[in-house]
C-alpha cells in the first residue's frame, strides 16, 4: 500500500477505491462553510418555528394530495403515510420539532454531523415528495440536501461551533474526541 503524505494546510484529500481526490480550499473557504452552516440552520430554524408556532401543521394533506398529482414515483409510499393515522400524528411532531431542532443544531454548530444528516434526509423526502422534474431533475429541495452534506463533510460545527469545544472536553484528560472517535460521525 502507497503511504500517503500529510496534506498541507487548506488542502483535502479523499480516496474511495483506487481513486484518490485532492482540493486547495481559498484561504477564505471556512467563511464559506460557516455561512452555508449559518444560512441552511437559519432556514430550517424558521421554517419549523412557524409551524410550531402556527399551532395548525397538519401532513396528512400533503402526504395524501402532493405525490399523487405529480408523477412522483414514490406515490404509493406517500399515499400510504398519509392515510396511516399514527404515522401522520408522528410527521406532525417530527416534521416542524425536527426542523427546529436541526436548524439550532446546525446554527449553533452543536451536533452537526447528525443534524445536518437529518436535514439530508429530511430534504431528500421533500425532494420526492415535491417531486417535479419539468426543469430537471435537480431542484431546491436537492440543493438543500446537498448543503447538508457539505455542512457535515466539511465538519462545519468546528468553525466557531460548539463541535469544537465538545471535541475537547477533557474526559480521563483525554479529549473526547480522541478517547470516542466515534463520536466524529455526529460531531464535527
Amino acid at each position: 500500500m502507497k503511504q500517503m503524505t500529510p496534506t498541507a494546510p487548506n488542502t483535502f484529500e479523499s480516496r474511495i477505491g483506487d481513486l484518490t481526490v485532492t482540493g486547495r480550499a481559498h484561504s477564505l473557504s471556512a467563511w464559506f462553510v460557516l455561512a452555508l452552516r449559518l444560512v441552511i440552520g437559519f432556514a430550517f430554524l424558521y421554517s419549523g418555528l412557524d409551524k410550531v408556532l402556527s399551532g395548525s401543521f397538519s401532513a396528512a394533506g400533503y402526504l395524501t394530495n402532493a405525490a399523487g398529482t405529480n408523477g412522483n414515483p414514490l406515490e404509493g409510499l406517500f399515499l400510504w403515510m398519509g392515510q396511516t393515522p399514527w404515522f401522520v400524528d408522528v410527521v406532525n411532531v417530527a416534521v416542524p420539532f425536527g426542523e427546529v431542532a436541526i436548524g439550532l443544531g446546525v446554527m449553533v454548530g452543536l451536533l452537526t454531523r447528525l443534524a445536518a444528516f437529518f436535514g439530508a434526509f429530511m430534504m431528500i423526502l421533500f425532494y420526492f415528495g415535491n417531486w417535479d422534474i419539468a426543469h430537471g431533475v435537480i431542484n431546491s429541495d436537492f440543493m438543500y440536501m446537498l448543503v447538508f452534506l457539505s455542512v457535515a463533510a466539511f465538519g462545519a460545527g468546528r468553525i466557531l461551533g460548539l463541535d469544537t469545544y465538545v471535541e475537547q472536553y477533557e474526559v480521563d484528560g483525554e479529549p473526547l474526541i480522541e478517547k470516542y472517535p466515534a463520536l466524529g460521525y455526529v460531531l464535527g
